[in-house]
């Protein structure tokens, strides 16, 4: 027995060591051919492509234009048989083919850099038939087609050629592609489709995005219903019109179901859109329908969708108010609205989506539509991040408590009416971003403000907030990044030693109150971008950190302010590190001096005005920014010739170099200023001629050349080719000859100023052509020009620059900005004009002030001249005019200056309020002119005189005393009658109480007919 069991054992022990031996047989085998395994494709996959690709690849770069070396590893000798470790390059473990061709160029290389590939796509990619994955997009073709050949590779399922430069026709073999999922051929301007027949063969394309490609043919909706597995499409940008035909189509056609993503933004679809696409598709979760044509009511039907998670219907024509629908909505996160007509109560809007909707929605933009009312408790939306209702109509004020902690984020109510205080905001502890600028806010800025800990954006600018800013009211919000409370009447109480626990990028505190001394607090802000501290009190030198400015800056405004000293060279100081950001400074209205400091090249925007800088203006030759868009050097001291370098300037809107000591011509470089549409050179002491070139800047509004001692004719090419000026001052030079008949063109001019020339001849009859100084034509109170601006990450800036010019208005000098659009005014006067006055003067009935005075005209004054109903100022002093002054003048109700002295003008001054209430010397000098207010004309009885008319102050004494008896005695009688005559009545029968009101009425209407008489009587009397 025992033998039997150890031969047992044995034999298992036997059968054990085998069953191992065998495993072990078994796993080092396997181990083997897994190695081998790994061997092979590490060698087939990653180092040994097919040859013929390889040569493929290589006749492809030949065919690019690699200036930045983006393909350096294609063809090293390190790597010469390796392509399929080479730069966007992937191959198949499995066969050694390449399945991956990705050589795109990353957007913001693209953009920022300007870094990419140029060429051609060359043939020889067709060696690549098991190609899976093409990505050429962000590249350069060089507005090439593209290739039929494109549509050979039968197992592509990835094509990109998006943002490629692309042009021509889309070739129909693209429907060759049978596995295609996803085509991108957006952003290619040159692109066109004219038939998309070759789409439904795509069986499997889930994504097609032809966005900024041109579709010309009216079918396409036809085309992509049919597409059996589309679950995305973009058609943005495509100037798609409305399809033809679409709604019968679609009602029986069930393939396009699986739609889910609908972007057909920017095209010129009209509100028939609705009729189809509530047919198209079921299963719709995004749908993007801005910036089409879509008007009236928004449709019922979106609320019925109920898989809707974003609709985009912004900048439309849409109108009324949003569907009761919306809010069955369950999913809906996202609804974009802005820049329609909306005209709802904002209380009644947020009730159409406090159903379902009010616990998903999460982004609502109703900017830029005219919704009304309060801002009610938006606290309800549960799931809100995002609020924007700029430029609307909302009134009234916040509400006074919410109901419960809010989420949102971003909250933008710029742009309204709204009033009161600013709320309580510890209610919104997540806010990241609040826009509450230009509004009518009133009150101090709440010291919940320090309760918002993830604050990023501040802006509470343009409100009539008021009170301290504190340290505690800053001192939590260590994630600020923008803080804007300029134009308000805050006062910033910040210690000389506080330590701001943030890293500004904007610093807004225009017109807040500093005090006089530069704020340390600014000396700890070292990346700003923006920084305004304009009409801020602040005083004395700038400290020298003051002038170590940020790197990233691109706006830099400390004007109006009492600073002293010189400024430092600021040219390697003072240059953005990112290209996107070109500086704007302004320094103007201190009182800075010495030389102008040296300003990095890349400037867009300099304004010096109002210091006391010396020297010259050559620095201007070392600005070599294109895109320099506006230089204000005047009221200064600067002096010398103005350099004839300009011609790198074809972006200047404004120059401006009034008010100095700069002398010679002007140079001929000024002729190429294309952009140029301010020109003020006034009270220098430029000589010479117009420059002929000048006519090359067409776009000019403002041209101010006066006081200065300008010589020659002036050219006719300022009335032809100047045609968009709105102000031409050429007054106080030395212009001869007579004026030109070719100003008579510009049709925009409101202010016209020859005055203080040498001008000889008569007025042109062809003035009335001067159809902007009719009445009905008028501009803006102020010319602004609009600079340009900076979208950054936190902050927009617009530029923008107020035109001026001298004008003579009222018998006084001045500048005039703000009202400068107003006013319409001829200044002809002092110069050496014959001839008479044009009757077709008459016919610009909204010029405001006529000055032809100190001249040599003759005839009369022109009969019409009171057709001009707006004249307020009206000078015609030291002619030769004769004959009477015009009954008509009497009916210019607005004039409040007049001069006609120093003519021959003859007979009596009409008699009307206006004229006589004048001063005489209106009218000295005029020999045989009489009249009030100057001496009596012959023949006219003087009423002042008893002699003269004693008759008529007799019969005037008789009038009055019959006025007198007749009407003490009707008053007397009126009274005991009237009081009485009620008392008695209400005590007497009916007949006398009906005889007593009789009575009653015969003497009142006694009374009556006696006082007009006597009160006709006594204007007959006066007249």
């Amino acid at each position: 027995m025992e033998l039997s069991l150890v031969g047992l054992q044995n034999a298992g022990k036997t059968s054990l060591v085998n069953a191992i031996a065998k495993k072990m047989k078994i796993e080092r085998f396997l181990l083997v051919n897994f190695a081998f395994s790994v061997f092979i494709g590490l060698v087939v996959g990653n180092s040994l492509c097919i040859e013929r690709e390889r040569q493929a690849l290589l006749e492809f770069k030949q065919g690019l234009i690699d200036n930045y070396d983006i393909l350096s590893s294609w063809g090293r000798e390190e790597e010469k048989n390796e392509c399929c470790s080479w730069k966007g390059v992937k191959c198949s473990n499995k066969t050694g083919h390449i399945v991956v061709l990705d050589i795109h160029t990353p957007e913001t290389i693209y953009f920022y850099r300007g870094q990419y590939l140029k060429g051609n796509i060359t043939p020889s990619l067709l060696e690549m038939q098991h190609l899976k994955y093409l990505d050429l997009s962000y590249n350069d073709f060089g507005t090439s087609r593209i290739p039929d050949f494109v549509g050979s590779f039968p197992r592509l399922e990835y094509l990109n050629l998006e943002v490629a430069n692309l042009s021509g026709e889309i070739p129909r073999t693209l429907g060759n592609l049978t596995h295609l999922q996803i085509l991108d051929l957006s952003e290619n301007n040159g692109l066109v489709v004219k038939n998309l027949e070759w789409l439904p063969r795509l069986a499997f394309l889930r994504n097609l995005d032809l966005s900024d490609v041109h579709i010309n043919t009216v079918n396409w909706l036809q085309q992509i219903s049919k597409s059996p597995s589309i679950e995305k499409i973009n058609l943005g940008g495509c100037f798609l019109p409305d399809p033809i035909n679409s709604t019968s189509h679609l009602s029986s056609n069930v393939s396009s179901r699986l739609l889910s993503n609908l972007d057909l933004h920017f095209n010129e679809l009209s509100s028939s859109t609705f009729q189809w696409l509530f047919n198209l598709s079921t299963r719709f979760t995004t749908i993007d329908l801005s910036f089409n044509y879509l008007a009236g009511p928004i449709p019922e039907a979106f609320g019925y969708m109920k898989h809707l998670e974003v609709i985009d219907l912004a900048g439309n024509i849409l109108e009324g108010e949003l569907p009761r629908s919306f809010g069955n909505l369950s999913h809906l996160k996202t609804l974009y609205l802005p820049s329609n007509k909306l005209n709802q109560p904002l209380p009644e809007l947020l009730l159409s989506l406090s159903g379902i909707a009010e616990k998903s929605l999460e982004k609502l933009d109703l900017s830029y539509n005219q919704v009304s009312g309060a801002l009610p408790d938006i606290t309800k939306f549960s799931s809100l991040k995002s609020l924007s209702l700029q430029r609307n109509q909302l009134n009234g004020s916040f509400s006074e408590s919410y109901g419960r902690t809010s989420k949102i984020e971003f909250l933008d109510l710029s742009w309204n009416q709204i009033t009161g205080p600013l709320p309580n905001l510890k209610t919104f502890s997540a806010m990241r971003e609040l826009h509450l600028y230009n509004n009518q806010f009133k009150g101090r800025l709440p010291q919940s403000i320090q309760q918002l800990l993830k604050l990023e954006i501040l802006r509470v600018d343009s409100n009539f907030l008021e009170g301290p800013i504190t340290e505690s009211h800053l001192s939590n919000l260590s994630n600020l990044k923008v803080l804007d409370l300029s134009y308000n009447s805050f006062s910033l109480q910040l210690g000389p030693n506080w330590l701001p626990p943030f890293e500004l990028d904007v610093i807004g505190l225009s017109h807040c109150e500093m005090g006089h001394r530069f704020p340390q607090w600014l000396r700890t802000q070292k990346n700003y971008s923006y920084l305004d501290i304009s009409f801020v009190g602040i005083s004395g030198v700038a400290p020298n950190w003051f002038w170590d400015l940020s790197p990233e800056i691109f706006y830099f405004n400390i004007s109006n302010n009492q600073i002293r000293g010189e400024v430092p060279d600021l040219s390697s100081k003072f240059v953005a590190s990112k290209e996107s950001k070109l500086p704007m400074m302004d320094f103007s209205s201190n009182n800075l001096s010495g030389l102008v400091p040296s300003f990095p090249s890349t400037l867009t925007s300099l304004h010096l005005s109002k210091n006391e800088f010396v020297g010259s203006i050559s620095f201007l030759c070392r600005i070599v920014n294109p895109w320099f868009s506006s230089i204000d050097l005047s009221d200064n001291l600067l002096s010398g010739e103005l350099p004839n370098c300009l011609m790198g300037f074809e972006e200047l809107v404004i120059l401006n170099l009034a008010n100095n000591n700069l002398y010679g011509k002007i140079p001929s470089s000024i002729g190429y200023l294309f952009s140029i549409r301010s020109l003020q050179l006034r009270n220098n002491n430029f000589t010479g001629a117009l420059p002929t070139v000048l006519k090359n800047c067409r776009e000019l509004k403002i041209l101010d050349v006066g006081r200065n001692k300008l010589s020659g004719e002036i050219p006719s090419w300022v009335g032809s080719d100047l045609t968009n000026l709105v102000v031409l001052s050429l007054r106080f030079n030395k212009f001869n000859g007579k004026i030109p008949p070719n100003l008579c063109h510009l049709n925009q001019v409101h202010i016209l100023d020859l005055s203080e020339n040498i001008l000889s001849g008569e007025i042109p009859r062809c003035i009335n052509n001067i159809t902007s100084l009719l009445q009905n034509n008028s501009l803006d109170s102020s010319i602004i020009f609009d600079l340009g601006g900076k979208d950054e990450i936190f902050y927009s800036v617009v530029d923008e620059y107020m035109g001026d010019a001298l004008v003579q208005w009222k018998s006084s000098e001045s500048v005039y900005n703000k009202t400068l659009g107003l006013l319409k005014i001829i200044d002809f006067s002092s110069n050496e004009l014959v001839g008479r006055v044009p009757e077709e003067i008459a016919q610009l009935d909204g010029v405001l002030s006529l000055n032809l005075s100190r001249n040599n005209l003759t005839g009369n004054i022109i009969e019409g001249i009171g057709k001009m109903k707006m004249l307020q100022s009206l000078d015609l002093s030291e002619n030769q005019l004769t004959g009477k002054i015009p009954t008509s003048l009497a009916q210019l109700h607005f004039l409040s200056v007049l001069d006609l002295s120093s003519n021959n003008l003859s007979g009596k001054i009409p008699s009307s309020t206006q004229l006589q209430s004048f001063d005489p010397s209106s009218y000295a000098g005029n020999t045989k002119l009489c009249g009030p207010p100057l001496a009596k004309c012959p023949g006219d009885r003087d009423t002042q005189s008893p002699v003269t008319n004693h008759g008529r102050i007799n019969n005037l004494d008789e009038d009055d005393e019959i006025l007198s008896i007749g009407f003490y005695v009707s008053a007397a009688s009126g009274f005991i009658l009237g009081f009485w005559g009620v008392l008695f009545t209400l005590i007497l029968k009916q007949s006398c109480r009906h005889a007593y009101f009789q009575l009653l009425n015969n003497i009142a209407n006694w009374i009556f007919v006696s006082a007009i008489l006597s009160l006709r009587r006594l204007k007959m009397l006066w007249s």
